[in-house]
């Protein structure tokens, strides 16, 4: 008989599927750059076209200190903006959401501002508050108001009628359904939302800059494509992902934080018909 010491301990399903997880866009994203750096390489692509991986990274180091300078600019826009629109949106949400008339008075009003592009706005903020900070501002609020009050008002709206007639008959009030069932579902709605509005907030932003601004990323790319010094231009396309990757994941770990009871049950279910 072989020695149950001798055996090797397999490795847990759930460890291996996180690990694969975690590697899987590490190993795509290098794999993206080996091909872009190589294509760039054998066909001769000029720079002024498209610059090489490489070159990017080069004109990150050059001007490291500029780009941080407008980074912190579009993080302070994005930011403020995004703060507006979790609280008027979180409080429109909850208003339209609670009440069937404010549902179907809003929502057509909602989908309407919602469609109109926000970049043919700006040139209306620039009338009204000037070239700076406030268009950008208000930019990032606009695109990131939207999906709160929908998902939050979704949210509540979406609480099933047999849930309600069982509260009701066990002597439960309206405010008490709100306050005890309504707003806990909401939860999973409201900080998924989250994690689509501060990456429009950031869309926002950039989108405000290159138009109404002299600082930000955006204005930035602007000036860098002006002087037709393309890598400058990738370079701020580049940092704007890092932060919109970075702020995504942030606003996921508070969501995994926060409503993770949500999810829970989904994942034991799965976990347990998979075997």
């Amino acid at each position: 008989m072989s020695d149950p010491a001798d055996t090797p301990t397999p490795v847990p399903t759930g460890r291996r599927a996180a690990w694969s997880d975690m590697a899987a866009p590490w190993i795509l994203g290098i794999g993206l750059l080996i091909a872009w750096e190589a294509s760039c390489k054998i066909f001769a692509i000029k720079t002024f076209v498209l610059p090489a991986p490489t070159d990017i990274v080069a004109s990150l180091w050059k001007w490291h200190a500029v780009i941080l300078l407008h980074a912190g600019q579009t993080l302070y826009t994005t930011v403020i903006g995004f703060v507006f629109a979790v609280v008027g949106g979180l409080i429109l949400g909850v208003a339209v959401g609670y009440s069937r008339l404010l549902y179907k008075a809003f929502y057509p009003i909602l989908i309407g501002f919602n469609s109109v592009p926000k970049v043919a706005i700006v040139p209306v903020l620039v009338i009204w508050f000037g070239i700076g900070t406030i268009p950008a501002v208000i930019t990032a609020f606009l695109l990131s108001f939207f999906p709160i009050v929908v998902n939050v008002a979704a949210g509540l709206a979406t609480v099933e009628p047999e849930m309600e007639d069982v509260l009701r008959s066990l002597g439960a009030s309206r405010r008490d359904m709100f306050f005890k069932v309504g707003l806990p579902r909401s939860m999973p709605y409201f900080f998924a939302s989250l994690k689509i509005a501060i990456t429009l907030a950031l869309v926002g932003s950039v989108i405000s800059e290159t138009i109404a601004s002299n600082s930000g990323i955006g204005y930035l790319m602007l000036n860098a494509s002006s002087r037709f010094d393309v890598p400058l231009v990738f370079a701020g396309l580049v940092v704007v992902a890092m932060m919109g990757v970075a702020i995504y994941a942030l606003f996921a770990a508070v969501e995994n934080r926060f409503t993770g009871w949500a999810t829970r049950g989904q994942a034991i279910r799965f976990d347990a018909g998979g075997g």
